[in-house]
């Protein structure tokens, strides 16, 4: 089969694929939703009252579990798990690869030749040991020393993932090296977690000496496309790199806004409807989905969680979705920037905090003015980012999240704080010491017939990268393949070292006779002094705040390898290793481990580009060169006028000029690769394939896209993007 008819026969395959069904397991979420998961109604009709007792402390106050303790729950884990039909469990880990990890072992231990029992001891549930020496460690590992440890996380429930064809008990762990060191993401993310809560719970105890607990919360909203599966795998661009390195835009994109919250379209719905409901039965708490902006674009969101249970839920549904895509003979694409011309996607991060009286912390209630306590943390969490925006710039910086910041879909790689006018109202009011009457009842809309709609006390800005959003502070600049976890860790370390500092000041005024409000007043006003240069109420996308950004002295770094730096900036190592999150060993490892990621991601977009140019759109242009030849010829020969058949002529022409163009570029493209790929230093090796290679991704494109609107259909071997998007 030639190429051009792989395209074809893709597209006849998309056109013709059977109706799904989906069986949903009740009428009712709630009949089925946790069911796949060791949650608390499992463990009281599986484990003694002191296991039980023991992971419920694990989870609440961060005890630690005995080892024979943990024989009695790994035996209840097992039983519960046989019952289920689950022959293997595994630890579930999420390594600095960016995906999850697994190794199943067997629910089996010989005794015999001949007989075997069923056996799980609280050894393998507690701790396993994957090699250390093939997962990125930056240094940390030397290739020959392979060991490393994956340890129980009790704070978040084990589950089971039923791939139809047989059933795993996943235990959520954590990755760490023979010394100690973090591998993974999810070791520092609950380090940062204890520091932020412990500083959190410390301040809060100044206005309500009953709170015991503080937790942070979570909220991410998923965005995702979806193409169906024959054209995806016709399309060698998309299955190696997960993004179009070609492709002409077509006639009709998202300018007409009619896809956002439209119709969801049949074969889509069966789908939704089908991952929902395997998430829902892993305690996966989905609420939301719809259409997104972009054709062919969609989301999701759940409901709030523990920040660490909200991450793992999510890294889960990612691999939930992309293994029920298959079912219905669809890919569902989680790249920042899968296509040109139209948005890409993000991961809109909502976090917040709460207490164990109920409280929200950033809920400012009717009067935000005379709300102490919201006040105090609120413009903590907006001084913490005022000091560390590029170390909250370098959590986002990614390949792949590079083409979608600041795209007029996405927020700028300027971070800056949108409030709203009402909050900027109070700040200026503390600021300026000049207080107004405190306001009443929250303004509503009025209409005929309709229930009063009230107001929230801020409006959305969708093109800040850090915005308050009545109760939680939202990073919309997350990428929508990335682990939540970078850019949480950074949060939370920063707001608990700010929390800690305003802690250490507000007991010196204190220590002085300072009464509480007023030492509380007194320390705000300064922090909203030196910190309201971050705050911006306005057009993010426009080129008005580039210029005026670069006069309050925010950067816009907008080439990873420049953002990556922040990492390793010493006021960074020392906010890390001061909070306990990081050491400074760590932190190099990880800064490194993903300059080399950047590095071989556009090596391999180089190389794919290469690929696909000289063996599928230049052999589609001289295919159709030699048709126009031949028809051109013919023409000749029976004597037509020359009017009539010079226009192939200058066509063959226009179509050598571009095809002269891309080899020359390609080739270009090449040696300066080479000339990359001799440089030692890891870093500078980072920066030339930023600079000197990947500059030729845009002139290669451009050309052959060019090609793409003179070729004819039949001939051009690549599915188009009218028939990637418009998937019904």
């Amino acid at each position: 089969m030639s190429t051009s008819a792989i395209r074809l026969n893709a597209l006849q395959m998309a056109q013709n694929r059977p109706k799904v069904n989906v069986d949903l397991p009740s009428d009712k979420i709630s009949d089925y939703f946790g069911s796949q998961v060791f949650g608390d109604k499992a463990m009281k009709a599986h484990l003694s009252k002191e296991a039980y007792k023991a992971i419920r402390a694990a989870r609440e106050t961060g005890e630690k579990i005995d080892r024979d303790l943990a024989e009695q729950v790994a035996a209840g884990m097992r039983q519960w798990a046989v019952t289920k039909g689950v022959t293997h469990y595994t630890h579930w880990f999420q390594p600095l690869t960016g995906t999850t990890a697994e190794k199943h072992d067997a629910f089996f231990d010989p005794i015999s030749d001949t007989e075997s029992v069923e056996k799980f001891t609280g050894s393998a549930l507690v701790q396993q040991e994957p090699d250390a020496s093939s997962f990125p460690s930056g240094g940390l590992r030397n290739t020959f020393e392979a060991r490393g440890y994956t340890a129980w996380d009790p704070s978040s429930p084990v589950f089971i993932v039923d791939n139809k064809i047989g059933k795993t008990l996943c235990i959520p762990t954590i990755f760490v090296s023979y010394t100690g060191e973090a591998l993974d993401y999810k070791a520092p993310l609950l380090k940062s977690l204890h520091a932020l809560e412990s500083a959190a719970l410390d301040v809060c105890r100044y206005f309500d000496k009953n709170v015991k607990k503080v937790q942070a919360t979570l909220g991410i909203e998923q965005e995702y496309f979806l193409i169906d599966e024959a054209l995806y795998n016709a399309r060698p661009d998309l299955v190696i790199t997960g993004r179009t390195l070609f492709g002409y835009s077509a006639a009709k994109g998202q300018q007409l806004e009619d896809h956002y919250f439209g119709s969801i379209p049949e074969r889509i719905f069966a789908y939704m409807l089908d991952f929902e409901t395997e998430a829902l039965k892993l305690g996966i708490p989905l609420k939301t989905r719809h259409n997104e902006v972009a054709p062919g674009q969609f989301e999701c969101a759940p409901n709030f969680e523990d920040i660490n249970l909200a991450i793992d839920h999510n890294q889960l549904l990612m691999d939930v979705m992309e293994k029920i895509a298959r079912r219905h003979g669809l890919k569902v694409l989680f790249h920042e920037k899968p296509f040109a011309g139209i948005n890409g996607s993000g991961k809109h991060n909502n976090w917040s905090m709460g207490t164990d009286t109920g409280v929200n912390l950033l809920s400012p209630g009717n009067t935000p003015n005379k709300n102490m306590q919201f006040l105090t943390f609120f413009v903590n969490v907006i001084k913490a980012v005022h000091d560390y925006p590029d170390l909250l710039r370098a959590s986002i910086a990614s390949t792949e999240n590079e083409h979608r910041l600041g795209a007029n879909e996405a927020p700028p790689s300027i971070i800056s704080v949108f409030i709203g006018s009402q909050l900027t109202g109070v700040l200026h009011e503390i600021e300026s010491n000049k207080t107004k009457k405190a306001e009443g009842k929250a303004e509503s809309i009025q209409f005929p017939r309709i229930p009063e709609i009230l107001l929230d006390n801020t409006d959305r800005n969708r093109t800040s990268p850090f915005a308050f959003t009545g109760n939680k502070f939202e990073f919309r600049a997350v990428g929508s393949s990335a682990n939540s976890a970078s850019p949480m860790i950074v949060l939370n370390t920063i707001v608990a070292n700010q929390l800690r500092e305003f802690q250490t000041a507000l007991d010196a005024l204190l220590k002085k006779g300072t009464k509480l409000d007023a030492a509380i007043i007194q320390i705000l006003r300064g922090y909203i002094k030196a910190s309201k240069n971050i705050l911006f109420e306005g057009n993010g996308y426009g080129d008005e705040w580039k210029k005026e950004a670069e006069k309050r002295g925010l950067k816009n770094i907008t080439e990873v390898p420049n953002a990556l730096m922040a990492y390793v900036d010493d006021a960074a190592l020392k906010l890390f290793e001061s909070n306990g999150v990081l050491s400074a060993k760590e932190v190099h490892a990880r800064y490194e481990i993903l300059v080399e990621e950047f590095t071989k991601k556009i090596q391999i977009e180089s190389r794919v580009m290469g690929d696909i140019t000289n063996t599928n759109i230049i052999p589609s242009a001289v295919s159709y060169q030699l048709k126009l030849a031949d028809v051109s010829g013919k023409m000749k020969e029976l004597g037509m006028k020359k009017d009539t058949y010079e226009v192939y002529v200058r066509t063959i022409e226009e179509i050598s000029g571009y095809v002269t163009a891309l080899k020359r570029l390609v080739f270009e493209m090449v040696e300066a690769r080479k000339r990359a790929n001799h440089e030692e230093d890891v870093v500078q090796r980072a920066h030339l394939y930023c600079y000197e290679v990947k500059p030729y991704f845009q002139e290669i494109r451009y050309l052959a896209d060019k090609l793409e609107r003179i070729i004819e259909n039949e001939c051009w071997q690549l599915p188009k993007y009218r028939e990637l998007l418009f998937l019904r």
